[in-house]
């Protein structure tokens, strides 16, 4: 092979070669293109920068005190929240699952019910349960270890904290079925995340509810992490369409936009109580903390992944919009500050202060009329305890 030969090889090759560059350019455009185009539809009502816009499907027209009870909601929710995390550090709480980044979806949401409405959460739905009117005292008690709950589900129309991923979804489903035949116009909602929507109970509850068109609102908080595993391992396709191949309506909303929350949450209720059945509602938000406090977010995630949705604050968003509209004042926001910290401190002084519960009071409730096996366990259970006793004052 001669010199010449090889360069006008080399020149042949680089020729190809821009050819096969201009051709791959043109194919990545037009995958771009295409991409964008089938961009899922966001139902957003508030920008990241705080500027109100229009939805022709979703829309949301309220006061400006209604405005500022929304931006309550959220700050006494995560300094409760934030209260919650320090006490689990301190050792006060056995374990924690934070909401931090997740206020707009789950005050959206849980002021779009009527007091009628029944909700079935997981286990960080502690916004939902501050607009049910549940004393967020009583959410401690589990994490603590002094209760099995610490609320009666039936005061406030929200059930208790489900650990087992997915399988509230089925209790929704039922009770909405149950509800349906009493005639009653009440609607349920169900909360559950990412993660769970993998769970088989989950698809479950899709099939029973489509077919007997139960009226029901599937929640799902996508914060882009089911523990350490991101939301490309979880499906293929949004989760909002999921929905469709079961037989109902699915949408996506802007999880850190408490109107868009609202706004859509509100419909689907409605339309569940006129008889029209299940909506999914996949709310696009992301969790600024760890999956609960035992787990190490940095091993799995990037700081800068984290930056991007700080940058989608849902509490910094209305404050911004507040203050540009003129909606809230400066007393206004220092006022909510100084009950922000009155709030912290209750948690803390009524943690520290709750009683250790009775040992023996699990097995009081285990069978309505009793049982054989649970007598024997109480019985082992209390030797058990005696051991120690005794050893203590030997």
């Amino acid at each position: 092979m001669t010199v010449e030969s090889t360069a006008a090889r080399k020149t042949t090759r680089r020729s190809s070669g821009t050819k096969r560059t201009a051709s791959a350019s043109t194919s990545t455009t037009k995958k771009a293109t295409a991409a964008t185009a089938s961009e899922p539809e966001l139902v957003q009502l508030l920008t990241p920068e705080g500027e109100r816009v229009q939805h022709p499907d979703y829309d949301i027209d309220l006061s400006a005190e209604e405005l500022r009870g929304l931006y309550r909601d959220m700050v006494l929710t995560r300094r409760f929240d934030a209260e919650a995390t320090a006490l689990q550090r301190q050792g006060e709480l056995g374990l924690w699952a934070s909401l931090l980044g997740q206020e707009a979806a789950q005050i959206g949401s849980g002021r779009a019910l009527r007091d009628d409405d029944y909700v079935f959460p997981t286990y960080r739905e502690h916004g939902v349960a501050w607009c049910r009117g549940v004393d967020p005292t009583n959410l401690l008690g589990m994490f603590r270890g002094v209760n099995n709950g610490g609320w009666d589900p039936n005061s406030n129309n929200f059930h208790l904290y489900t650990i087992v991923l997915g399988s509230q979804t089925l209790h929704a489903t039922g009770y909405a079925m149950g509800i349906a035949k009493d005639g009653a116009d009440s609607a349920v909602l169900a909360y559950f995340g990412d993660g769970a929507s993998s769970q088989g109970d989950v698809n479950e509850s899709f099939v029973f509810s489509a077919v007997y068109n139960a009226p029901v609102v599937f929640f799902c908080q996508n914060n882009q992490w089911a523990i350490s595993e991101p939301i490309e391992k979880q499906t293929r396709v949004p989760l909002y369409q999921r929905a469709a191949g079961f037989g109902f309506p699915g949408v996506r909303v802007d999880g850190n936009d408490v109107l868009a929350c609202l706004a859509v949450t509100r419909s689907a209720l409605e339309r569940a109580r006129r008889g029209e059945g299940p909506t999914l509602i996949e709310a696009f938000t992301y969790r600024m903390a760890a999956h609960t406090t035992s787990d190490d977010p940095t091993r799995y995630r990037r700081d800068t992944e984290r930056e991007a949705w700080e940058a989608k604050d849902p509490i910094l968003r209305l404050k911004t919009y507040l203050e540009n509209e003129g909606h809230a004042d400066a007393a206004f926001f220092e006022e909510l500050e100084a009950e922000s910290e009155a709030l912290g401190k209750h948690v803390r002084e009524v943690v520290r202060a709750m009683p250790v519960p009775d040992h023996m009071a699990m097995f009081d409730h285990t069978y309505a009329d009793g049982h054989a096996l649970v007598d024997e366990e109480r019985a082992q259970f209390a030797a058990y305890q005696e051991s120690f006793e005794g050893g203590e004052t030997e």
